[in-house]
């Protein structure tokens, strides 16, 4: 349910391309979600997708593997808290009406975890940046966005990489773990749970400690404060990494207690047995 093409900003191949690795593969289920994030497209950082392009054009696909793969035409919205991106993210949905949802923490005050800038102080000399955060302090910040993201006013349906703040941190010990930070992750999945949202098992992680995000302790926190709605997302950004992890990540799932993955499709959550 989490790939892009190159109608993102960082994708490396045609639509066209994506669906059918997907299809060769077996796939029954497949979801394209290409990258929204205005406060860095509004920086510079990023180019806005054309998506009228988009849309045209993945409909049509969606058309044509009617009956030989169930393609879900969605977008990823990466949350940022000005009222501007908010009402610029509902008008978007309502020309666009995407089929589903992500939404996601990449950035902190416009500033994306990539580029390492939020794990620092400002030196308020007009430098990039100073000191190093403590791991604590950065990822209570990363934890404090996704919460806050949750409560957005605009639709969404699965809850993108829990976790992302490790991917990109300049510490020697990157995790995020349940013993420094179960209250922030409590409640965030305790959250999850009373919305209805789908918490997203995304299996890029960028040589973290856990191959995949949220880890596998996250996760079992989550089943065990009675989530079940999981999804599964690669975040694959070419063809080669589709499905990347899939039957291992469903193995453990199985192993957790789960019983089915949850899709989104215009507002109805489908059920796949793992």
């Amino acid at each position: 349910m989490h790939t892009h093409s190159r109608f993102s900003f960082d994708g490396q191949d045609d639509l066209e391309k994506m669906l059918a690795t997907a299809y060769s593969k077996g796939v029954a289920f497949y979801g394209v979600s290409e990258h929204l994030d205005l406060d860095l497209i509004e920086r510079g950082m990023y180019e806005m997708p054309n998506a009228d392009e988009y849309f045209h054009k993945a409909r049509h696909l969606q058309e044509d593997y009617e009956g030989a793969m169930n393609v879900a035409v969605g977008m990823e919205f990466g949350f940022c808290k000005a009222e501007k991106y908010l009402e610029s993210y509902q008008a978007f949905y309502e020309k666009y009406r995407p089929d589903y949802v992500i939404n996601s923490v990449h950035a902190l005050n416009g500033e994306d975890y990539y580029e390492k800038k939020p794990y620092y102080e400002k030196d308020g000399g007009g430098g990039e940046k100073s000191s190093l955060k403590s791991k604590k302090t950065a990822y209570r910040e990363y934890f404090s966005s996704v919460l806050e993201s949750l409560n957005t006013s605009y639709p969404y349906d699965i809850v993108g990489h829990i976790g992302y703040c490790a991917r990109y941190a300049p510490y020697a010990e990157r995790s995020a773990t349940l013993a420094d930070f179960q209250k922030e992750i409590d409640k965030i999945l305790l959250r999850i749970i009373e919305l209805d949202k789908i918490l997203e098992v995304n299996s890029s992680n960028k040589g973290g400690v856990s191959p995949f995000l949220p880890s596998r302790e996250i996760l079992e926190r989550y089943f065990a404060l009675g989530g079940r709605k999981v999804s599964f997302g690669s975040d694959a950004h070419g063809a080669g990494r589709i499905c990347e992890q899939f039957l291992e990540i469903s193995q453990m799932l199985k192993e957790m207690g789960f019983t089915h993955f949850t899709l989104p499709f215009r507002g109805e959550h489908i059920k796949i047995d793992l």
